[in-house]
This record gives structure tokens, sequence and C-alpha cells, in this order.
């Protein structure tokens, strides 16, 4: 409930429907409980594509399975609250802002700033300019991923990309890593 709770703070600073962002809110893990076999087999089912990252992480494929089983068992027929849920994970390029309410609501939950340490800064963005907060988040999110050796889904760099070019700023952060004293 809390994301649910954030949903609805972020929809109502930004002008947006409550209601709508707190069902996105209350849909986004629909799907999130199914073992990574069960994904890849229902995404299979529902055709949805698969690249190689959601192969290897299955766990990212719990928007879009969750989104089409609303869609199919449920009869969701708002594309707005069928996209927030399919792309609360990874981000997308055309995300819109119903879908930027529901992405930050997930990421913002308290429960997981062992995961995402930086949530107060995105907490902060998110209440002021919530295509900079999207940003920050990924920014942060790709550079440790990389810093670790781990895949990025192909469509959070697309979305990241997408809104660099969009809104014609660099992230709030500089990520690059500083040289090394002694290899200049």
């Amino acid at each position: 409930m809390c994301v649910v709770d954030i949903a609805r703070s972020l929809a109502r600073r930004h002008g947006l429907d409550e209601d709508r962002a707190a069902l996105g809110a209350l849909a986004h893990d629909v799907a999130r409980a199914m073992p990574g076999r069960e994904l890849l087999r229902q995404a299979a089912r529902l055709g949805l594509s698969i690249c190689e990252v959601d192969q290897q992480a299955p766990v990212l494929l719990h928007g879009p399975v969750g989104a089409e089983l609303l869609r199919l068992e449920d009869g969701l027929d708002d594309c707005s609250i069928y996209n927030a849920v399919r792309w609360h994970t990874t981000s997308h390029p055309l995300m819109d802002d119903l879908g930027k309410v529901v992405f930050l609501a997930d990421k913002l939950d308290p429960q997981k700033i062992v995961s995402y340490p930086y949530l107060d800064v995105i907490r902060s963005l998110a209440f002021e300019d919530m295509d900079r907060a999207v940003l920050e988040f990924l920014t942060r999110e790709t550079a440790v991923r990389m810093d670790r050796g781990e895949l990025v889904h192909p469509v959070t760099i697309e979305a990241r990309n997408h809104l660099i070019v969009t809104n014609r700023q660099a992230p709030a952060v500089n990520h690059r890593r500083q040289p090394d004293e002694h290899n200049g």
C-alpha cells in the first residue's frame, strides 16, 4: 500500500488522476510472485517479445506478463494503466505521465532503500520534475549495473536516451569515474 500512497501523492502533485494512479500502483506487481520459468512460459504463451536480457533475468517480464494478464483476464482497457504496469520495471521511451508515476512510486518504496541508496535524491526530483527523476534513476541504476558487470535491459537504455534527447539535459549527477592517480 506504500506504493499506492506514493503514487497518489505524485499524481496529486503533478495534476493527474489519483484513482488511476492508485489502480496502476495496485496492479503493478500482479505477476511478481511468478517464478522465472513461469514468467518465461507465460510471456511465450501471451506472444510477448522476449529478449536475451529477459531470458537471463525473467523477473523483468513480470510487468509485461502482468499487464497482458490484466487485459485478457480482467478486461483492463485503459491503455495508460496497461502501459504503466507493463513498463514499471524497465521504463520505456514512450511512457506517459501516469506510467512515470507508477514507475517512480515503485522505486520510491522505502523498503527499497537498500537496493537504491540514492532514493532521497530521486524522491526530491520526483515531486518537482518526473522526467528528471526517471532520468536520474535510470542513469544511476544503469551505472551501478554496469559497474557490477550486470546486464541492462535495452528498453531501459532507450528510455534513458529518449529522456536526454527530449529534455536536452544531462543527468543531475556525473557518474564518470575519476582517473586513477597511478594510471593518469
